[in-house]
């Protein structure tokens, strides 16, 4: 079932419009909330959200961006639940001229600092691949690994247990974590989860980045995120 988040819209009016015919407008918009945009020759140059579409308009007539543009949209929403996140949405993909802050994301994850540790670790057993050979560089990461893999790794993280998932070349893997940190795969038990991906693999992996938890009802992500 989908979930409707834009009930009405006006696209692409001019200034004119609002200046001109601000009473027509009020009933459509009145003091309802939702997403506006500025534009500048048809170009994108402001985002804004506002809980009183019609008074901010107004608004933007007279202050610091009243001669900056010349045309305008409104999108009326649901409920302001997500406007600010919208909003922020908006400006980090198209970065308008006019807004002076990009705005963040409610406990959103960036995951820059994972892509870039996790090309470091395919990186480096690509250079051991390359100057040594498959069962050497095999053998070498699975002894690397070994010292994690002494104490189960997810041990700090495992006050109950739960279920695990690893989906690899088209095939979805399915794993417990038990209350004592180590992993169950069809009875065989690893205390690292880099271990327990290479049981599937066969190759070198990155376990904290290969399986994944339910963090949410039905948001599954890496078991990195237990380190953050």
């Amino acid at each position: 079932m989908s979930h409707q988040l834009v009930c009405q819209y006006l696209e692409n009016i001019s200034r004119t419009a609002l200046e001109e015919y601000q009473q027509i407008i009020r009933t459509y918009v009145g003091r309802r909330h939702g997403i506006y945009a500025l534009y500048r020759k048809d170009r994108l140059y402001y985002v804004g959200l506002a809980s009183n579409l019609c008074s901010r308009l107004g608004h933007h007539l007279r202050d610091r961006h009243a001669k900056t543009w010349d045309r305008f949209s409104v999108y009326l929403v649901i409920n302001d639940k997500h406007l600010k996140e919208l909003e922020s949405l908006v400006n980090r993909i198209a970065y308008p001229k006019g807004n002076r802050q990009k705005g963040k994301f409610y406990r959103a994850e960036d995951l820059r600092r994972s892509f870039r540790r996790q090309i470091a670790e395919v990186q480096k057993t690509e250079l051991e691949g390359m100057f040594s050979s498959k069962k050497k560089a095999r053998k070498e990461f699975q002894k690397r690994v070994a010292s994690e893999g002494r104490e189960p790794a997810l041990k700090p993280y495992a006050k109950k247990g739960f279920p695990l998932r690893f989906d690899y070349k088209g095939k979805r893997y399915i794993a417990k974590l038990r209350n004592t940190g180590k992993i169950s795969i069809k009875g065989k038990l690893f205390n690292s989860p880099s271990l327990a991906a290479v049981a599937i693999t066969k190759r070198p992996m990155n376990g904290w980045r290969s399986w994944k938890y339910q963090r949410s009802p039905g948001e599954w992500v890496y078991i990195d995120a237990l380190r953050r």
